[in-house]
């Protein structure tokens, strides 16, 4: 019998206001306002397909209140019902803008963090966009649906359909038949929702790029709502943005510059970002009548040689040993959403008490306030993309653990990869990833495949990444079938011993997932399954395991080349009681002083 237990979070929840905070902490202007909270909710029977279809009918009667952003399926949004393929989910509330929300001539945008699969958002009954993609942010500009009296009321409807692991689309580690290493799957909105206005002429994007080398930091100031015939005017003809970078309240320096194009801001004798230091200067940029607030820090990422010649990975040039943990980010009473900000600051100063110096995001995109804590706090990140395709092959998926299989991804019907159309959708989002996180400081390496999840042409996907950002490192198939690119040999090993490989190529060693010793802590278990790589029946013979595991066969592979580690895993999900925490986040599992000192033996040098 499943269980999900809430967390310490859920008795402080303010089910009108959940997650009230800023929702984007390095774009931030001070109209904002934030529709998290009670709206009403209806299941219909109106998508068809096998890819679901939009564009139904509002229901005429809704079933009940759900709190947004939580999915229907999760505790915290008070519903506890799975959306179904074939079946459509309707939201609907009032907006009313506050008198004086909106500048003269401004422009009103309705943001959505992540809505998961498909939507279409409508005002008054008016469609005013679309969007399919799970776990990326989109807006819709709802100016002329807003007009009128700045206290009238507005109807906003969002129609969600998900087909799960029924289709093509971008899902993770969601499945509608959960077990083992996959998870409940979830539905409909499941990030922040809010209002911001802008002037006409506003910053649309900022992009923040530390150039160590070249003692500054470069900007470009995207604009939006440019005059008819500007959109792609450059130079003298493009409006000029005044960037501003300080540090602790003293001015570091100023620049204008056209939007559109790089500014070099020199930041001189910078502070460094490290994760035992992370430095962080403020940005301000004004653009016409806008003013937007964000930070950014000055390190670099990459991959040389140490004094022996060893590949290593870099941190502003010198090599660094990344002590990870993996991180699925799914909670006992929220699943993909947290149910507070301080529950994310959480999981990471907890991890980073325990000494690991990395968080591997596992086929998740977080919320941006997460990757904000990440970057305040000091914890690396390893970004992994969120992968598709059909339904996995157990010979291709889970072969490998246990004997040296090896496929080509050319070969794109064995990954599931055959539709053309699912391949061309994950690479428009891998490029919108990308994009969507090129400013966080704390991400140091990306992840494309992992095991073969709806892997395909895994080289050229790498590179097509390198291109996008060759300021990080690129992990391009994590785990299982290795096509000899990327900056990463990446291995998993669970079932027998780490030993370090007999290599060829130049690249990087990392063991990006290991460990994964299970310990079921009763009364904090989701489940009678019990998943896991090692099962352990009490919390000294866990430690016992846990210390062995890292004396005889991690630190000793550290000289001979290994730069990284990704510990499975931060926390049990559902099935899996493999996670150093229990899924409620109340146990640890371990002495926090053991695995301080098992991490403070993984060090380089």
């Amino acid at each position: 019998m499943s269980t999900l237990r809430p967390t310490r979070w859920a008795a402080a929840l303010d089910r009108h206001a959940p997650l009230p905070e800023h929702p984007r902490p390095q774009l931030v202007r001070d109209s904002y306002l934030n529709l998290n909270g009670l709206w009403d909710y209806a299941f219909t029977g109106q998508a068809a397909g096998p890819e679901g279809s939009l564009g139904g009918s509002a229901p005429a009667v809704f079933d009940g209140e759900i709190v947004v952003p939580f999915s229907p399926e999760s505790v915290l949004s008070g519903v506890g019902r799975q959306l179904q393929p074939y079946e459509a989910l309707w939201y609907r509330r009032e907006v009313s803008l506050p008198a004086g929300f909106v500048p003269r001539g401004g422009r009103v945008l309705l943001h959505f963090g992540a809505v998961d699969q498909s939507c279409r958002v409508l005002v008054d009954g008016v469609e005013v966009g679309r969007h399919t993609g799970g776990f990326l942010p989109f807006a819709c500009d709802v100016t002329d649906a807003f007009a009128g009296s700045s206290d009238e009321p507005h109807e906003l409807l969002v129609e969600v359909t998900d087909v799960s692991d029924m289709g093509y689309h971008s899902r993770g580690k969601q499945k509608l038949d959960r077990g083992g290493i996959w998870y409940t799957a979830q539905s409909g909105i499941w990030q922040t929702v809010w209002v911001e206005a802008v002037p006409t002429l506003h910053v649309d994007r900022l992009v923040l790029v530390p150039d160590l080398p070249g003692g500054c930091l470069e900007v470009t100031v995207h604009a939006g709502g440019m005059p008819a015939g500007a959109s792609g005017a450059v130079g003298q003809d493009a409006p000029t943005a005044r960037i501003q970078v300080h540090d602790g309240g003293a001015l570091v320096a100023q620049v204008d510059a056209p939007a559109g194009t790089v500014a070099r801001v020199p930041v001189p004798d910078a502070h460094l970002w490290t994760p035992e230091d992370p430095h962080l200067y403020d940005v301000t940029v004004t653009l016409g009548d806008d003013e937007v607030r964000g930070y950014a820090g000055m390190r670099s990422f990459g991959v040389g040689r140490d004094e022996r010649g060893v590949p290593r990975l870099l941190l502003n040039g010198e090599p660094y040993f990344h002590a990870g943990v993996l991180d699925q980010g799914y909670w006992s009473d929220g699943l993909l959403t947290a149910p507070t900000d301080e529950a994310m600051v959480h999981d990471i100063t907890t991890m980073k008490d325990l000494g690991f110096t990395m968080l591997r995001k596992h086929i998740k995109i977080e919320p941006l306030r997460w990757y904000h804590h990440c970057d305040r706090l000091g914890i690396l990140v390893w970004q992994d993309m969120v992968n598709g395709g059909e339904r996995y092959r157990s010979t291709v998926i889970t072969a490998p653990v246990a004997v040296p299989l090896r496929i080509s991804d050319r070969f794109h019907g064995l990954f599931g990869r055959a539709d053309v159309a699912g391949r061309a959708e994950f690479l428009r989002e891998v490029d919108a990833t990308v994009e969507h996180l090129r400013s966080i400081v704390s991400i140091a390496v990306w992840v494309p495949f992992n095991e073969g999840w709806g892997q395909f042409d895994a080289a050229r996907v790498a590179a097509r990444v390198k291109a996008l950002d060759p300021t990080r490192t690129v992990d391009h198939a994590s785990g299982w079938h290795d096509q000899r690119a990327g900056d990463l040999r990446s291995l998993h090993v669970y079932f027998k011993p780490f030993r370090v490989p007999r290599r060829r190529d130049r690249r990087v060693l990392v063991l990006s997932e290991y460990g994964g010793y299970n310990l079921r802590v009763e009364g904090r278990d989701f489940s009678e399954k019990d998943f896991g790589y090692k099962k352990l029946d009490d919390a000294a013979a866990l430690g016992e395991a846990f210390a062995a595991l890292h004396r005889d066969q991690i630190v000793p592979a550290i000289p001979r080349g290994l730069s990284a580690t990704v510990y499975t895993q931060l926390s049990d999900v559902e099935d899996e009681l493999n996670g150093l925490l229990t899924y409620d986040r109340e146990v640890a599992k371990l002495p926090a002083d053991l695995v301080r000192s098992v991490n403070a033996g993984l060090r380089l040098g």
